[in-house]
């Protein structure tokens, strides 16, 4: 039978529960487990393909198509799996099924409620992912914040949940903050009382409370929060802050939760393998080499919007023993005032990353013209992409060229709605998404980095090259590597005569991986390095990341 653990949170948003619900899968995967991770959204929505990246975060694309919360990419980061949208879960998901399910009279006539049906419908969900997968583990991360109207659905169903798997199945770990007041210097354990006091009203008992703190918690609070919340003294852990967020699970485990959790679920006592992660975290702590990277996007406030980017460049700099120091610049700044543009000459690297609409296009040309024209690194993502198409069709004569997204009635549009995207009203769920097979010519700079003819990307867009321009922008020296669908579609550009100008019309930073880096995303970092390094160091570097792989 499978054991679940049901990850909450209180106090606040915002304090690493999904690096924590992760970080409890990779301490039991490294025991030998086969672990899986499920994240629970409140909210009303049916997925998050439509929600603004500043409101949500980052729409994270799974291998089958699926627009999730970020929380899922954290799963796949931490666990190296491919996580399968189904383990996304929403309220609109629950509702919508229990309707169709009225509607079809699967329920005889009886008065449709939240309990039982509601909450039936998400212990079902529950279950069958874990069959799925042949799970030993499954991981279940409740999204918000105990007391939040939206939840009490979900913890409803993990109070049942418990009643009818077992208690030596089911464990609950509750992530909370423990505030530090400057004036006094003395960790407050209040809010944790009181959340814990909410969680218990609703009928769920935590067995263990991870503590978010700035530095570990001492004995006497450590204590109060143990017989205030009725939890085992042993079962109080701290989450501080720290370099990499890769160093959770260590730092988790050397306070014994491992041990603890596999005595709670009662699982016969295994001994870690931290080795391979170990030496992961090691390389993501190396300080030596350092670049710097500009981000050059409309979402700049919030690092959230780009986490699996941002963890991409982390991952690659890593591989190249190099620390990636990352600033955010708005592109509307360059439309405002133009000669702005020249702050990117104090950057190693230039990467304009996916976005939808007009707002900030014109900044992103100018960003990609300066790092063409000034042979800086340069990786475009995506629209990041589709603006590298126009900026260098307007550089060889095409004045006028455009997208048709930010121009509709552009005179020429190199950059157009894909055809089967013309009938398409709805949009949610209708881009073209997930993984999709690219081929790859030989003897180009994508096919150094993937070593592979094929490969499989992730993507989330409507728009495409146009194949009306295709034959004007390769004669005039810009190649399309990577072709998918029959060579139908441009997957792939770059410029052979510049240091690296690479783009991406696919998502590569969904498939990162600590210790196994995207490879657009290494040799973008890899090239903001080169000047800073030898070139035979460069070439042991690229050697290195393809034996990852």
């Amino acid at each position: 039978m499978a054991k679940f653990v049901f990850v909450t949170g209180g106090v606040m948003s915002g304090i690493g529960k999904g690096v924590i619900a992760a970080s409890i899968g990779k301490i039991m995967q490294v025991r030998g487990l086969k672990v899986t991770a499920i994240k629970i959204d409140p909210y009303l929505n049916y997925d998050a393909g439509t929600m603004n990246p500043y409101i949500h975060g980052e729409v994270f694309v799974t291998e089958d198509g699926g627009e999730t919360d970020m929380d899922i990419g954290t799963y796949e980061r931490f666990l190296d799996i491919n996580v399968p949208k189904s383990h996304n879960i929403t309220t609109g998901q629950v509702y919508l099924s229990v309707i169709e399910q009225e509607r079809r009279g699967d329920f005889l006539g009886k008065c449709v409620q939240i309990i039982p049906h509601v909450t039936d419908e998400i212990k079902d969900r529950l279950r069958r992912v874990s069959r799925e997968n042949s799970t030993d583990l499954a991981i279940v991360e409740i999204g918000g914040t105990v007391g939040d109207i939206e939840s009490l659905p979900y913890l409803e169903a993990a109070r049942e949940f418990r009643l009818e798997e077992g208690g030596s199945n089911v464990a609950n770990v509750h992530v909370t903050l423990v505030p530090v007041l400057d004036v006094v210097g003395e960790q407050k354990t209040k809010p944790t009382q009181h959340s814990v006091q909410e969680l218990r009203r609703i009928g769920v008992q935590p067995d263990i409370i991870v503590a978010r703190s700035k530095a570990p918690l001492k004995s006497g609070p450590k204590r109060k929060i143990a017989l205030f919340c009725n939890v085992d003294e042993a079962g109080v852990f701290t989450s501080t802050d720290m370099e990499t967020v890769y160093q959770s699970p260590l730092l988790l485990d050397q306070q014994g939760l491992g041990g603890f959790l596999l005595q709670r679920l009662q699982i016969e006592k295994r001994n870690p393998t931290w080795g391979r992660w170990g030496k992961i975290v090691e390389t993501h702590l190396s300080t030596g080499k350092q670049v710097n990277i500009a981000i050059c996007g409309k979402y700049a406030e919030l690092a959230d919007c780009y986490v699996s980017v941002n963890e991409a460049l982390k991952d690659a700099g890593a591989a190249c023993q190099a620390k990636v120091n990352l600033e955010w610049i708005e592109t509307d700044d360059f439309e405002k005032e133009p000669e702005k543009v020249r702050i990117l000459s104090r950057f190693d690297g230039v990467l304009v990353p996916g976005g939808f609409g007009s707002r900030g296009a014109e900044g992103k040309i100018r960003a990609i013209e300066y790092a063409r024209t000034h042979d800086i690194p340069f990786l475009g993502i995506c629209y990041g992409f589709q603006m590298g198409v126009v900026e260098y069709a307007r550089n060889i004569g095409i004045k006028d060229a455009s997208s048709a997204e930010v121009e509709s009635n552009s005179k020429s549009p190199v950059i157009d709605l894909m055809p089967e995207q013309t009938e398409v009203l709805e949009k949610g769920g209708t881009m073209r998404l997930g993984a999709h097979e690219i081929r790859i010519d030989p003897a180009t700079t994508a096919f150094d980095l993937y070593k592979r003819r094929t490969v499989k990307e992730r993507h989330r867009h409507r728009y495409e090259v146009n194949p009306k321009y295709i034959s004007a922008l390769t004669s005039r020296g810009l190649r399309f590597s990577g072709k998918s669908d029959s060579d139908h579609r441009m997957e792939i550009l770059e410029l052979p005569l510049n240091k690296f100008h690479f783009a991406t019309q696919f998502h590569a930073e969904f498939k990162s991986r600590p210790g196994a880096p995207s490879p657009p995303y290494f040799g973008f970092v890899k090239a903001a390095v080169d000047s800073k390094t030898p070139v035979l160091e460069s070439s042991r570097l690229l050697a290195q990341s393809a034996g990852r792989r």
